[in-house]
């Protein structure tokens, strides 16, 4: 088996992962940036605890974007090619929606709360949408020896990006104010609309999908016929559960880190200084872990370090607040992210198959959405009832499902999991 993360370095190798990369932080940045700064908005605004754990909700469409990313499959912008044309599109009216936020301002009242759960959903759906196809896009650029080191550059990426707007949102809201926080953010996401265009060019597909009944049933009967009923439901569980830990904390560590009295200047400080190194360390040692472990053996270890990154804002909330507990919390916290990510977008794209790969890889993150959407939108209602310290405890707990369901799908003595795409056993 080729190994990724050491194999020889192909003609254009460093140019595409650093476009990966690139495009990595232009998903993180309305996805997961977004999701850590509005919960602390709403904190430092007093709104209710338990509302702000409903938050979530607004990201159902990264759970539901496999419904229509066969639209994108059968009707491409073609310039510059078929998937960069859709992300550049779709980063300008991210730009714009983000910017909006500056005309908005949390309180209780319930409409004020209503608009910017709506425009809280148009980001999503936006950005739901752009992960579509920056998804495919990488599964379509990289060739087989370059996919450990992607999903690295990706991983690093995307938490460059949720770092940067998150955090670095949060220092200029300390020293500026919101306002002017949301539309830096909103500039970050225009600026990065040259890069997409600066991208490498996709080479042009021999057969591409020329109805939209292919587009919708071929990768659902693709992937059926490879791994079989069972096997299939067996696969999508693993992926639902795998990141569970990381969606019960993302929308409560921001609360948190404001119940134990930290000021919007220091968690920014925190999150920027300790968070940005913990997560480059961590995704740096994944992908080097990664290609000497292999897949499955990076799957379990990886996933222990995760759960092992929550148990720190257990240990945290026992003690006694400090500035110094809240940051070893937030740098273990995103050490242990940072592999777990590496890890899992590379599980992704070992489920596709390349024919389908905008369709398929939608599908597979739409389902792991679930669980940082959905079932983590109960959250904020576990923390009321349980209180932080019984709450980070059944974060960490939650990763045992997942463990079991790994006995059967990546045993530890395998390099690929049950029913990976294989080139030359599964015809295209």
């Amino acid at each position: 088996m080729a190994d990724p993360a050491h194999a020889p370095p192909q003609p254009g190798g460093w140019r595409r992962l650093g476009a990966i990369s690139a495009l990595g932080f232009a998903s993180g940045a309305p996805n997961t940036g977004l999701g850590e700064i509005l919960p602390i908005w709403l904190a430092t605004n007093r709104v209710p605890v338990e509302l702000i754990g409903l938050l979530p909700l607004a990201g159902l469409p990264y759970a539901l974007k496999f419904l229509w990313a066969p639209l994108l499959d059968r009707w491409p912008i073609p310039w510059p090619d078929r998937r960069r044309g859709w992300i550049a599109l779709l980063q300008l009216l991210l730009g714009l929606t983000i910017a909006a936020l500056a005309l908005l301002r949390p309180s209780t009242d319930p409409q004020a709360l209503a608009a910017i759960g709506l425009v809280a959903l148009a980001i999503a759906v936006l950005s739901a949408t752009q992960d579509i196809v920056i998804d495919a896009y990488r599964t379509d650029l990289l060739p087989e020896p370059e996919r450990g080191a992607g999903a690295a550059a990706n991983s690093l990426g995307y938490r460059g990006g949720t770092l940067v707007l998150g955090s670095g949102a949060l220092l200029l809201a300390a020293v500026a104010g919101y306002r002017l926080a949301w539309l830096a953010a909103g500039l970050l996401m225009l600026l990065l609309v040259p890069c997409t265009l600066a991208a490498p060019m996709l080479k042009p597909l021999d057969h591409p999908v020329h109805s939209l009944r292919q587009a919708v049933l071929g990768p659902v009967q693709e992937f059926l016929a490879r791994t079989g009923g069972r096997r299939a439901v067996q696969l999508l569980a693993l992926v639902l559960l795998y990141r569970l830990p990381d969606g019960l904390l993302a929308p409560m560590g921001g609360p948190f880190l404001v119940a134990e009295g930290l000021r919007e200047g220091q968690i920014g400080l925190i999150k920027s200084a300790l968070g940005i190194v913990a997560t480059m360390v961590g995704v740096i040692l994944g992908g080097a872990l990664f290609g000497r472990l292999g897949m499955n053996r990076s799957l379990w270890l990886f996933g222990i370090a995760g759960a092992a990154g929550n148990l720190a804002y257990w240990l945290a909330a026992r003690g006694t607040p400090s500035l110094q507990a809240m940051a070893g919390a937030v740098l273990l916290e995103n050490l242990s992210s940072g592999l777990v990510g590496t890890a899992f977008v590379a599980l992704l794209m070992s489920l596709c198959n390349p024919l389908y790969s905008a369709t398929q890889y939608a599908l597979f993150s739409g389902v792991y959405a679930l669980s940082s959407k959905v079932l983590a939108a109960p959250s904020g209602l576990l923390v009321k009832l349980a209180g932080w310290e019984h709450f980070f405890l059944l974060t960490a707990a939650s990763a045992v499902p997942a463990f079991l369901l790994m006995t059967i799908l990546t045993p530890w003595k395998e390099q690929e999991a049950c029913g990976a795409f294989d080139p030359e056993r599964d015809q295209a």
